[in-house]
């Protein structure tokens, strides 16, 4: 899918990158496709400090996401995040499917209508997600937990919409520290969930759910880069 005169806009002199409800469907494929291809590895992360089953229980829900997606090809892109986030909360185990359900619930009232997004849009978006998230699980950042993923990556895609950065633009520079910030979780000390009864011993591993994040933030991003 090319930007056409249909999807873009110019704005200040600058591209305004619209993302379709099209592409907002292929994210969802391509991340449940993520999930399934790293459902070994994030299970082996969630193995060193948790419960053993976070990528067979995010697998397990996402394969139901998937199956619904053909069902929501003529749904706006509110309808299309509720009904993701209904689909999480009824299948995925332990705090993963509260949580990212919880964020998907949120990001539908961001959008509401809508069948297109524009960078504000997805600002809104992913700030309503990452709010949900913060009250759904009363963690903050440095719990060791995804917060320490999708709290620098919405700042850092609110920075770079501030800047006039088009969707693609804001969405490398997110990936680009939600990366460092994966990897910044390795040596912090959980202190929610189950791995913060670990003390010391969570020490030295990568989040899973930090993990999990990441990899829904890459995939919006290869949607939008594909659709240029």
């Amino acid at each position: 899918m090319g930007c056409t005169s249909e999807n873009t806009e110019l704005v200040l002199g600058g591209l305004m990158m619209m993302v379709t409800q099209a592409q907002i469907l292929q994210w969802l494929q391509v991340f449940a496709t993520q999930i399934e291809q790293n459902k070994e590895y994030l299970t082996e992360l969630d193995a060193a400090i948790g419960d053993a089953d976070h990528g067979i229980n995010m697998d397990r829900g996402w394969k139901k996401v998937s199956s619904q997606l053909p069902n929501l090809a003529d749904k706006d892109i509110s309808s299309i995040c509720k009904t993701v986030s209904m689909t999480l909360i009824s299948s995925v185990g332990g705090a993963s499917g509260p949580l990212y359900g919880t964020w998907f619930l949120r990001a539908s009232t961001a959008v509401a209508g809508k069948q297109e997004l524009t960078e504000p849009d997805i600002l809104g978006l992913l700030q309503a997600g990452l709010e949900g998230v913060l009250q759904r699980g009363k963690a903050q950042p440095g719990d060791k937990t995804m917060l320490d993923v999708l709290s620098p990556a919405v700042a850092a895609f609110g920075e770079a919409v501030s800047e006039g950065k088009n969707t693609r633009e804001a969405l490398q520079k997110t990936l680009a520290v939600a990366e460092q910030a994966l990897k910044d979780t390795t040596p912090m000390l959980a202190k929610k969930g189950r791995a913060s009864y670990l003390g010391e011993r969570s020490i030295g591993h990568q989040d899973p759910g930090a993990t999990s994040a990441y990899l829904m933030l890459q995939s919006l991003l290869a949607v939008v880069e594909e659709s240029e």
